[in-house]
C-alpha cells in the first residue's frame, strides 16, 4: 500500500486507479488518473512510462477519491511520469478504476509531453476548449465514409502506414482537393515515392518512418508551388537535388538527408527549416535564405554558430542536443529573435550577453545542466516569460537577478517542487501559460 502524497520518480509505484494532482495557472487544481502501468515492456524509458488519463473533474483543492467519483476521462495518453511532476503535482490518493466505469485502452496512440496534462486540463477548464485549429487522422484500405468525413478545419494532417489500393488512392485525392492546407503525410515503409503520381495537386507532404526508401524520385509529381516538405530518416543518403524546383515552399524537415544539401541554398522562399541528425561545418549555406524565420537544429554536431545573427528575419531559434556545441554568444546578437529555445546542450556552460537581443521575449531552457548562471537573462530589454525544465543544479537564489525586471510577465520555475514554490515567493509571477506565438506579435 502506497503512502499518499507522493512524488515519483519511476513508475515503480504507480498502480491502475491511482490519481494525481493538476496544478493549473488559475489557481485551481485539475486530476489525473493511471490507468495502466507495463513495466515488463523492455524498451527505452519503460521505468519511467504508464497510461494516463485527465478526469472530467476540477476544484479549488486537491482531488480525493469521492470528489472524483464517477467523473470520466476526457483524454487518455501515454505519458511519463515527470508529467505528474513537471507541473508540480503529486500522486494523492487511489480509486479502484472499475468503480467508475472507467477501462484501460489495449493500446494508445498520442503521448503527452511533460507538460501535456496541465496544457489539455488548462485548454479544456480555463480556456473552455475553443475550436481545434486543425486534425489529425488515418486512413487505410478499405477507405470509408468515416475516414472520409468532411475536414472540421481544413488543416492538419492525414495520414496512411500502409500502402493504400490505386482506387482509394484515387479516393483520398479526391478527398484533399478542397483542403489545400492540409498535409499528406506517409509513414511507412516503402522503396519509393511512386505513389504520388495521384497527388499532383498536394502542396503540403511529410514522408517519416521510411527507413528503407531508395529514392526522392516521386517528388517529381509534387507541384512545383509546393509549400511543405518534411523527410525522415532513411537508411540511405537521398538525392535532395530535385528539391531545387520548389521555388516556393516555405517549410522544409530534414532529417539525416546530407547529399546535396547544398540545394537548401536555392529555396529563398523558406520560412521554416528543422534540421535533425545533420551536422554542417558553419551556418554559411543558410545565409541566402532572406526570408527565414524559424529555424530547428536537432542533433548532428553544428558547433559554429557564428554567421546566426546575419540569417533572415529569425523570430524563432531551437537548439537541441547538439554534440559539441558549448558557444551560443551569437545568439546575443540576434536582433529580431523573440522566442529562444535552449535543450539539452549538455556543454553549453554560460548564456551570453543578451543586449543586443532586443526583441527577445521568451526564454526556455530545458535539461541544460551546465547553466548555473541566470544574470545574462537579465539584460534581455524586453524578457517577458521564462521557461525553465528540468533544470535541478538551479537555486531560488539563482532567480534573484530577475527581480523587478520591468517587461517579466511569468515564470516557470522547473528546478524542483520546494524550490519552484520558493521562486514563486521570490518574484510573485505567474507560471506561463499557453504557447508563445510570435506571429501574433
Amino acid at each position: 500500500m502506497s503512502k499518499y502524497p507522493f512524488v515519483p520518480k519511476t513508475n515503480a509505484h504507480l498502480e491502475p486507479g491511482q490519481f494525481w494532482s493538476i496544478p493549473m495557472s488559475d489557481g485551481r487544481f485539475a486530476c489525473g488518473r493511471v490507468l495502466r502501468v507495463d513495466r515488463d515492456v523492455k524498451t527505452y524509458g519503460a521505468r519511467a512510462m504508464f497510461v494516463g488519463a485527465l478526469l472530467d473533474w476540477v476544484g479549488t483543492e486537491l482531488p480525493t477519491a469521492e470528489a472524483i467519483a464517477g467523473k470520466p476521462a476526457l483524454k487518455i495518453c501515454g505519458a511519463h511520469v515527470r508529467t505528474i511532476t513537471e507541473p508540480g503535482g503529486s500522486v494523492v490518493g487511489e480509486r479502484p478504476l472499475e468503480l467508475d466505469g472507467i477501462v484501460p485502452p489495449a493500446e494508445v496512440h498520442e503521448w503527452w509531453g511533460f507538460r501535456g496534462a496541465v496544457a489539455r486540463a488548462e485548454r479544456h477548464f480555463i480556456a473552455g476548449d475553443p475550436p481545434p485549429l486543425s486534425e489529425r487522422r488515418e486512413v487505410r484500405s478499405p477507405l470509408t465514409e468515416k475516414m472520409l468525413r468532411p475536414a472540421l478545419t481544413g488543416r492538419g494532417v492525414i495520414q496512411f502506414t500502409s500502402p493504400l489500393t490505386d482506387e482509394d488512392f484515387l479516393r483520398l485525392a479526391d478527398w484533399l482537393r478542397p483542403y489545400p492546407e492540409m498535409t499528406l503525410r506517409a509513414y511507412l515503409r516503402h522503396r519509393d515515392l511512386e505513389f504520388l503520381r495521384f497527388f499532383p495537386l498536394v502542396r503540403r507532404f511529410d514522408v517519416d518512418a521510411a527507413y528503407g526508401l531508395e529514392s526522392l524520385d516521386g517528388l517529381r509529381y509534387l507541384p512545383d508551388d509546393l509549400e511543405q516538405l518534411a523527410i525522415g530518416s532513411t537508411k540511405l543518403r537521398l538525392d535532395l537535388s530535385g528539391l531545387e524546383r520548389f521555388h516556393g515552399m516555405k517549410s522544409l524537415f530534414l532529417e539525416g538527408q546530407t547529399k546535396h544539401i547544398d540545394v537548401i541554398s536555392s529555396l529563398a522562399s523558406l520560412e521554416n527549416l528543422s534540421l535533425r541528425s545533420i551536422t554542417l561545418p558553419d551556418l554559411s549555406l543558410l545565409l541566402p535564405l532572406a526570408r527565414l524565420q524559424t529555424l530547428e537544429i536537432r542533433l548532428g554536431g553544428t558547433s559554429d554558430l557564428r554567421l546566426l545573427p546575419g540569417i533572415g528575419e529569425l523570430r524563432y531559434l531551437e537548439l537541441w542536443r547538439i554534440n559539441g556545441l558549448s558557444d551560443v554568444t551569437a545568439i546575443g546578437e540576434m536582433s529580431r529573435l523573440q522566442n529562444l529555445f535552449l535543450q539539452a546542450l549538455k556543454h553549453v556552460e554560460s548564456l551570453p550577453d543578451m543586449n543586443g537581443a532586443i526583441a527577445l521575449r521568451r526564454v526556455r531552457l530545458q535539461t541544460m545542466k551546465g547553466i548555473h548562471d541566470l544574470r545574462p537573462l537579465a539584460s534581455a530589454p524586453v524578457l517577458e516569460e521564462l521557461i525553465l525544465d528540468d533544470m535541478p543544479q538551479l537555486q531560488p537564489s539563482d532567480l534573484a537577478p530577475l527581480v523587478g525586471l520591468p517587461h517579466l510577465k511569468s515564470v516557470s520555475p522547473g528546478i524542483g517542487i520546494k524550490k519552484s514554490d520558493a521562486v514563486r515567493g521570490l518574484l510573485g509571477l505567474p507560471e506561463v501559460n499557453g504557447p508563445f506565438d510570435w506571429q501574433e506579435s
